[in-house]
């Protein structure tokens, strides 16, 4: 029997009447606003032009932490804020994150001290939320906790705590929580246009991907949360409207676990670039990233460039043995920081110093604009924007629940590996078809994965459920494009589609997957463009 609700969300999103918010945006910054305001009580729909976490959302360096190249900067309220939300997110979500060691190595005399003093201020600044205290440790016992780092020159290290997270399974979570407190969202549904009354941006104009339908939503607050494509939404309202972004580029490399064995991430603190340079154990594999260039234009798939690619795998180099090559990369991804220009700036030039700061803008017509931050201070993000949207559109003023609040999947029980993103979820999922048939010898995932995602998480495409119900795309690039023609009928059968329809996702998964596989250099002279 097929399994297709997208009929019922799209019915209720274009039912008559007035909803209290309408967020434009399916990443972070839109699913922590939308939770933010249905957990207070408002009347709340989010329209997302793709997929849920399509953008940056789901390209992250998989790490919930208080950042500690801010903390070099100075920037000790950012890094404050950012490790209180931390220890938050570690409460609230327990199945998708968790207490991460991380080992800076030490090859010059005054490492140790220097980076040891600045990681104690870390645990100051996180308080009662700390996830652990760091300490300094010998040759040995930092080789035993990253047992691959470079040993000649080795001096010692300093050990310190910080989050690790699954991004896209988060933004997921945010989807079903919003749900289950009422509000609605819907998928592949862009906004075409404002509407506008009297000088109020009163609702949006959207297309239904998947039917060209067009429909319009009325709402009293319009909350544009759509990260680097922002300006984009602000133009729809003012053609004119002077850009507030200056979008950079991080990429990372994904490798084997053998590479960084053990529970222990590395970092390196300071790079030929000034960025720090991070190798984190992720679902048995190891991500190491990342970049930051500034890039003239927004991609919706940006792809490494070579030279990120060479910087980061050369970098590597220097500090792992054995270091991965270019043979040993399994995946390459690029995500896109929404950066807030500095007032003065033209927006040309690094982007390293720019602020990772979120901002609310508020315009003439009342749109709402969120943009910066980043994915550890989604929930502050959200609440400071319902903030000023009870304002701008006289809703009721009411107080945060989100602090405390249990994410969808919540659970204190012990939770198999293989399911635990899921949550309390995880029981039912083990008892749908295809739970114990996996995918591919070299990913973790079954059949029944891919049911769940199409039935219960809104997944529409082959691309959805290979690169964000599942990590597939991410962990082992060629691995996924072999198991799309399954993945495929699993999705033509759950949504009652023909042989044609299941060819042609395999067709649209092949040429966005095909940008996740490196080549040789010759062959990734730049960045390019995705469907």
């Amino acid at each position: 029997m097929p399994h297709d609700p997208r009929s019922a969300t799209l019915a209720a999103a274009t039912a008559p009447g007035t909803w209290d918010l309408l967020v434009i945006g399916g990443g972070a910054s839109g699913l922590g606003t939308a939770v933010e305001a249905a957990t207070r009580g408002h009347r709340t729909l989010l329209l997302e032009g793709h997929d849920y976490a399509k953008g940056t959302s789901s390209r992250s360096t998989k790490l919930v932490h208080g950042g500690v190249r801010y903390l070099a900067q100075g920037n000790i309220s950012l890094v404050r804020e950012a490790l209180h939300e931390r220890g938050l997110l570690r409460k609230n979500a327990p199945h998708l994150t968790q207490s991460l060691g991380f080992v800076v190595p030490a090859y010059d005399w005054w490492a140790g001290p220097f980076y040891g003093l600045g990681l104690k201020l870390y645990d100051v600044l996180a308080g009662r939320l700390n996830l652990g205290r760091s300490k300094a440790l010998d040759k040995a016992a930092t080789l035993e906790r990253a047992p691959t780092l470079q040993p000649q020159g080795l001096r010692g290290g300093i050990l310190y705590f910080d989050g690790q997270f699954d991004d896209a399974r988060l933004a997921i979570t945010l989807l079903r929580t919003l749900e289950d407190h009422g509000g609605a969202a819907l998928n592949y549904a862009p906004v075409t246009g404002l509407i506008q009354e009297r000088g109020r941006v009163v609702g949006a104009r959207f297309r239904d991907v998947e039917t060209g339908r067009e429909d319009e939503v009325r709402a009293r607050v319009v909350v544009n949360a759509t990260g680097v494509w922002a300006d984009d939404i602000r133009r729809l309202e003012n053609p004119d409207a002077r850009p507030l972004l200056s979008p950079s580029q991080g990429s990372h490399v994904v490798v084997s676990k053998r590479f960084l064995p053990g529970d222990s991430a590395i970092m390196i603190p300071r790079t030929d670039d000034g960025r720090v340079l991070f190798a984190v154990p992720w679902h048995d594999h190891v991500v190491i990233g990342t970049t930051d260039l500034p890039v003239p234009e927004a991609s919706f798939e940006p792809r490494p460039l070579e030279e990120e690619i060479a910087f980061i795998l050369n970098t590597a180099a220097r500090y792992l043995d054995p270091a991965p090559t270019r043979a040993d990369v399994q995946s390459v991804y690029s995500g896109l920081r929404p950066l807030v220009k500095d007032e003065q700036s033209d927006g040309v030039g690094s982007t390293a110093a720019l602020s990772r700061d979120h901002v609310i803008r508020i315009s003439e017509g009342g749109l709402v604009t969120l943009t910066g931050g980043k994915w550890t201070t989604y929930r502050r993000m959200g609440e400071d924007t319902v903030d000023c949207a009870e304002r701008v559109g006289g809703l009721p003023q009411r107080l945060t629940v989100t602090p405390g609040l249990h994410l969808h999947g919540w659970s204190e029980e012990p939770l198999p590996d293989a399911l635990r993103v899921y949550g309390s979820d995880a029981q039912r999922i083990a008892a749908l078809p295809g739970a114990g048939c996996f995918l591919h010898p070299g990913l973790p995932y079954t059949e029944a994965e891919l049911r769940w995602g199409v039935r219960f998480e809104s997944a529409r495409t082959v691309e959805d459920l290979l690169a964000r119900r599942t990590r597939a795309l991410l962990l082992n690039a060629r691995a996924s494009l072999e198991v799309a023609p399954r993945a495929a009928a699993i999705l033509a059968e759950e949504l009652g589609q023909g042989p044609a329809w299941a060819d042609e996702q395999v067709r649209r998964y092949r040429e966005v997957a095909e940008g996740y596989l490196l080549g040789p250099a010759s062959l990734s002279p730049g960045q390019g463009q995705g469907e």
